[in-house]
């Protein structure tokens, strides 16, 4: 972990604010982008966003630094994200925003709707996946994992996370069919 996060998680834990904001900046999207992908819905991943955030505030003093604080907060986002689809069903997508651009990268209007379609069309593959599934092949290629840290994080063998891996992307295979034209 690098000092500078650590010394910012140490002056949180001590109540200072612009620390606890600076972690929150700092992970904030990718958290995010975790939520959106795992739920397919604009609200439920800010819902999400701020259970996480307000879940590892109260036990931040609780963060052992025996692993990087990004994993320790990716297990509460992992175990909110699996909360709340026990809470309810997965919905239809909410159109996705590009997190990342600035308004000198955006693409023209067309490449835009085009980017939003595939996006669209990709949640809603993701989506109809089974949430163990969809769950490590977002913790493999988003969050860019080893299946260890998968089978530690989801409390399994890695040969289960290797297995869920290769049958949601076998699923993903037959449900995008020939989609060449798309991607």
């Amino acid at each position: 972990m690098e000092r500078t996060e650590l010394a910012l998680i140490q002056r949180a834990i001590q109540g200072q604010p612009d620390a606890w904001q600076a972690l929150v900046r700092t992970h904030e999207t990718r958290v995010y982008n975790f939520g959106l992908r795992m739920t397919g819905s604009v609200d439920d991943a800010q819902d999400l966003l701020q259970e996480v955030f307000f879940s590892a505030y109260q036990n931040l003093s609780g963060f052992r630094q025996d692993a990087q604080f990004s994993t320790w907060l990716m297990r509460i986002a992992y175990n909110r994200a699996v909360d709340q689809a026990r809470r309810r069903k997965v919905r239809d997508a909410d159109p996705l925003p590009t997190s990342t651009e600035t308004v000198d990268d955006r693409p023209g209007p067309a490449a835009e709707t085009q980017s939003q379609q595939r996006n669209q069309q990709l949640q809603s593959w993701l989506a109809a996946l089974p949430l163990e599934q969809r769950m490590v092949i977002e913790l493999k290629f988003f969050q860019e994992m080893t299946f260890d840290d998968i089978a530690s994080l989801e409390s399994i063998s890695p040969n289960t996370a290797k297995t869920r891996f290769y049958a949601g992307l076998a699923r993903l295979k037959t449900l995008m069919g020939d989609c060449d034209g798309l991607f």
